[in-house]
């Protein structure tokens, strides 16, 4: 079983997936769970948020390909976060996350999203994630957790969904797992591009939240990769 580096989204924070590395761990699976936390409150962020993993990796010896693991707004990054790897990644999973769109922006792929965002944002900052939403999906976690969680609640620059998402592809192995309704078109999309596609009926919190199927799920697309 190869070594798994858990990637967590630009607008949340490694406590949103450390519950799954601990369930990971705990069923003999090897895995590294990066911290991406990093000033993403000015452009570029994405050539931030590549600095970022690729600093976070000098300290990780890896020894044979991993797979690398994005969960949510992580997704459209992964080719370029494997580019920075080289050789040593043999494969990408996505796990409730938008697909890579390269050279395209947020704003072209969901302008009116994008929109309401920005009609939101004070003095150049997005709302926290977790604001975008009634109810607000932290609310149901456990007290301890909810607290971690809002901590590294990142301020996210509206710039961001301007810039065009990186360039670099990947055509090794991919698979997709697909825990809520709003990411079916990219699990559809996967299973189109003959991807591996596993389904949980959950919530997009699941990694933090209901861990244990979730790792069985990845275990099985990783057996799969």
């Amino acid at each position: 079983m190869p070594t798994v580096v858990l990637v967590h989204s630009p607008y949340l924070g490694p406590a949103s997936l450390r519950p799954l590395a601990d369930t990971l761990a705990a069923g003999g699976v090897e895995s590294c769970l990066v911290d991406l936390r990093v000033t993403v409150s000015a452009a570029p962020v994405h050539q931030r948020l590549i600095g970022a993993f690729a600093d976070a990796m000098d300290e990780v010896e890896l020894t044979e390909p991993a797979v690398l693991v994005g969960h949510s707004g992580a997704g459209p990054l992964l080719p370029a976060f494997a580019a920075e790897l080289d050789e040593m990644v043999a494969g990408l999973v996505y796990v409730d996350a938008e697909l890579p769109t390269p050279g395209q922006s947020f704003r072209q792929l969901q302008p009116a999203r994008f929109a309401a965002l920005r009609a939101s944002a004070r003095e150049g900052q997005l709302p926290r994630w977790s604001d975008w939403f009634t109810p607000n999906p932290f609310a149901e976690l456990d007290e301890a957790l909810r607290a971690e969680m809002t901590e590294e609640e990142p301020e996210v620059a509206v710039e961001f969904l301007k810039e065009q998402r990186p360039s670099a592809e990947w055509d090794g192995p991919s698979g997709y797992l697909l825990l809520t309704e709003t990411y079916a078109e990219h699990a559809a999309a996967a299973r189109e591009s003959g991807w591996p596609v596993r389904e949980l009926a959950s919530n997009h919190l699941a990694p933090a939240t209901d861990p244990a199927p979730v790792a069985a799920a990845l275990t099985e697309l990783l057996e799969m990769l």
